[in-house]
């Protein structure tokens, strides 16, 4: 098979993948991405490939007459979430998957982290100690709070979801998932859409783990963040279309919600004068909740585990259509 790529993962990834193609043709683009967020422009050796891996235009894989199936490399596959691409590609039996699972351990461990810092008063504290040193002793006591027997309602429940669900599993937390599949899930109550209204009454936490589609723009509005629990905490390492920036910016300031974490927003990079660094108690982080040390050559590894099993017929990790 031909194997097209267009991701540059630095050297020692680059070499790995090409080892673990094996007798297959690599193919890399005229112009690579060294990140993966980074739109991957037309190519024209999209047009003889089999396999396409990184983040092909998504005009490109519909024109190639070969094209059996797409790896991206990024949780997010927004440019190709719609029906005219999910047609063609489930009409060509073209298998398409993406990277969730090198990024949930990551995007997990960051919202545990966001969710502790914010409970144990650490933002504020290092901000204390940055300012004017001071000793705030019983405020810090009298407003932190526990993790531990909290309500959680995460808004989608992929992998990240998954495995965010198994790390709050030693701290009692109630969770809700809301999502459209309605099938039960270890420790976790799946709800209908039509139940959120009542499931963010009672969140103290609520996760946005949503991709951006036409279905999800904007989903969390002012509507939505006037169900929320007064004093509720909101986190978004979903992408930040799926959220109404000015009516978040409202609540904030309104006092209604407790504080945001957000690791996405719209636009990134976010401009120095953008209104959300000053929302009080807005966290920001610049979209590296994924990041990981050893991210490329995960990736990788996560491409050449689903190779084996293209070639054979089996089962491929993270299949979306």
């Amino acid at each position: 098979m031909t194997i097209w790529c267009n991701g540059d993962f630095g050297p020692a990834a680059m070499r790995l993948l090409g080892q673990g193609v094996g007798a297959h043709t690599l193919v890399l683009a005229q112009e690579r991405q060294p990140s993966v967020l980074a739109h991957g422009r037309r190519d024209p050796a999209l047009a003889s490939a089999d396999v396409a891996f990184g983040q092909p235009a998504p005009a490109d894989c519909l024109a190639s007459p070969s094209l059996r199936w797409i790896e991206v490399s990024t949780a997010g596959y927004t440019r190709y979430d719609n029906d005219a691409f999910r047609e063609a590609v489930r009409s060509r039996g073209i298998a398409f998957t993406n990277a969730s699972q090198v990024y949930a351990d990551a995007c997990a461990e960051h919202v545990l982290a966001m969710m502790l810092a914010d409970g144990r008063r650490l933002l504020p504290s290092y901000g204390t100690q940055l300012g004017d040193r001071g000793w705030p002793q019983a405020e810090r006591r009298s407003e932190a709070r526990l993790l531990a027997g909290s309500t959680v309602v995460m808004l989608g429940f992929g992998a990240i979801g998954r495995r965010l669900a198994q790390l709050l599993g030693p701290f009692s937390a109630r969770i809700y998932a809301v999502r459209r599949s309605i099938r039960s899930e270890p420790g976790v109550h799946v709800v209908p859409e039509g139940k959120l209204s009542q499931v963010l009454e009672e969140a103290d936490h609520v996760v946005d783990v949503l991709p951006e589609n036409e279905e999800t723009r904007n989903y969390v509005n002012a509507r939505r963040i006037s169900c929320m629990k007064p004093g509720a905490r909101f986190y978004n390492v979903g992408r930040g279309a799926t959220v109404d920036q000015e009516a978040l910016i409202e609540a904030l300031a309104a006092g209604r919600l407790g504080a945001a974490h957000l690791d996405v927003t719209t636009p990134e990079p976010l401009p120095p004068g953008h209104p959300l660094w000053s929302a009080p108690n807005c966290f920001i982080t610049p979209h590296m909740a994924g990041g990981r040390r050893d991210e490329a050559a995960e990736l990788v590894r996560h491409f050449l585990s689903n190779l084996a099993a293209f070639e054979t017929g089996a089962a491929m990790v993270d299949r979306v259509m």
